[in-house]
């Protein structure tokens, strides 16, 4: 019995603090990230000349049962200035509802107004949005392939901004930043947008003008056809088609251009089940992604050092999920094998360990807040704790996605539902589209009550600097977990966005 019970110390005592370093590490990365933007945040990528005759260029709307949006995105995109005769649009509409009557008419209206615009239908859903993608590649006469999701609204010069940067043969792709339609709408919205601008606005920033590897985000950018074809084309091995496919364009030398002073503004979830199934996507498939390219990163001798690192650190970036509820589940139970040290120097050591991370996270956000803001920065800056605290609330749903993908479990890829909500007075509780919670919320519900009764504990044993840490965490888990409950119990009259898609398909596309 003391023998167990000495190994489980032993083995608990070693993963919480393998855990805790690794943590911290990931944590600190963000602090470097925020430094390198601050160095090059004034700097402005321009072309290297402009195009004596303008390519062709093909815009993919890749959708599936947008009923809500699909004719906001076909309508931007028509306004879009670029010559006509330079200009191809194929909507890749793979929908089982009414979205394919609606994009069918739209079509039809600037087929007649000038427009070179297909409506592109497929038999079955295969590969997903990778799929549609790669069938519309087949007929696409641009040699420059645009593409924008559902949710966006592209701005009218963006072609303009963007296509004298492939006067440069090594450019492959060209991404641009995301911005907001809906931010003020909720809570949740704001928070979104603060993680959103931190990737974006910090990240992308910094690892385009520090020189290292950066994704394509699957939508508001341009790729050059041949980029995609000399890199292996479209593949739906993994849920984030565009996070592969950039990787392999780098990989085989192709160069990616960053613009984070030209956005295209886009729609946030507002429902919390579609939101946390969107970071479910992201992170699993950005796990699988990481299983299948990293290993080949790490021993490619081509590759510098630095940049092997810095791939690790971006494609492992989800793991840190799955690091965080390691060490909030095992933190009492390490308080109990070490009791002998006494409770508040466990307390510390956590503490000044986690104090480190943290404060690198907030400093990261804070930055971005900052430069998106610019002068009203200091009104915004109370939506960096709650999207910090969201971040943590998604510990449980977004660990379930990279545990799906180290054990190699298969999953569809599920779609975020949108809404066409830009204001506050917009409503999308009455629509047909629906995403339910999962088991996910119970264990959400269950952490943040442990979490509160823990701030209870902290203040009554005079631990104080304990209580802002505890306060961050029970808020994002039992903000999480209640309104996955409100959101997913709303009532519909229409069927379940799942099961609008034909059995037979879903059975045949269980696989990705």
């Amino acid at each position: 019995m003391d023998y167990l019970y000495l190994s489980s110390k032993i083995i608990l005592t070693t993963l919480y603090c393998i855990s805790l370093l690794l943590l911290c590490t990931f944590g600190l990365h963000r602090y470097h990230l925020a430094r390198l933007f601050n160095k090059y945040k004034n700097k402005k990528p321009e072309p290297k000349k402009k195009f004596d005759q303008l390519p062709i260029i093909t815009v993919q709307l890749p959708v599936y049962n947008e009923m809500y949006v699909i004719e906001r995105l076909i309508s931007s995109v028509c306004k879009i200035d670029y010559p006509k005769e330079l200009l191809e649009i194929q909507v890749l509409d793979d929908s089982t509802d009414n979205t394919i009557n609606i994009a069918k008419d739209c079509v039809q209206k600037y087929e007649q107004k000038g427009f070179n615009i297909h409506h592109i239908r497929r038999e079955k859903r295969n590969g997903y949005k990778a799929g549609a993608l790669s069938n519309g590649l087949k007929t696409a006469r641009g040699s420059l392939i645009a593409i924008f999701d559902a949710d966006f609204v592209p701005p009218s010069d963006f072609l303009m901004n963007t296509v004298n940067f492939f006067t440069d043969p090594e450019i492959g792709i060209v991404q641009i930043r995301w911005g907001h339609l809906n931010k003020e709408y909720s809570t949740l919205t704001r928070a979104q947008s603060v993680l959103l601008d931190g990737h974006f606005l910090v990240e992308q920033t910094s690892r385009y003008h520090g020189g290292m590897f950066f994704n394509f985000n699957g939508t508001a950018g341009i790729i050059r056809k041949k980029c995609i074809e000399t890199s292996g084309g479209w593949q739906h091995d993994t849920l984030t088609e565009d996070l592969d496919l950039s990787y392999r364009a780098q990989i085989n030398g192709w160069k990616l251009v960053y613009l984070h002073d030209i956005q295209a503004n886009a729609e946030l979830p507002v429902d919390i089940n579609a939101f946390k199934s969107q970071q479910h996507r992201w992170a699993k498939g950005g796990t699988q992604t990481a299983l299948k390219l990293l290993p080949g990163i790490l021993i490619n001798k081509e590759i510098p050092f630095r940049l092997k690192i810095e791939s690790a650190f971006h494609l492992l970036g989800n793991i840190s999920y799955l690091l965080l509820l390691t060490i909030l589940v095992s933190m009492i139970p390490m308080g109990y094998f070490w009791r002998s040290l006494g409770w508040q120097y466990v307390l510390l050591i956590n503490i000044f360990a986690i104090t480190a991370g943290t404060l690198s996270i907030f400093w990261f956000y804070i930055v971005a807040v900052r430069e998106v803001y610019k002068k009203d920065w200091l009104k915004q800056l109370k939506n960096v704790p709650t999207a910090i605290s969201l971040g943590c609330g998604l510990a449980v749903n977004n660990s379930r996605a990279v545990l799906e993908a180290l054990l190699g479990m298969s999953s569809e890829f599920i779609r975020t539902p949108k809404y066409a909500v830009t204001s506050k007075a917009d409503d999308w509780k009455s629509s047909s589209y629906f995403s339910s919670m999962d088991v996910t919320t119970v264990l959400e519900l269950s952490l943040g009550i442990f979490f509160l009764l823990q701030s209870i504990y902290a203040i009554y044993m005079g631990l104080i600097a304990w209580i802002p840490f505890l306060i961050l965490i029970q808020f994002g888990f039992l903000y999480t977990g209640i309104t996955s409950i409100i959101h997913g119990s709303r009532k519909t009259q229409q069927t379940h966005i799942n099961q609008l898609i034909p059995k037979p398909v879903l059975q045949k596309e269980k696989k990705i």
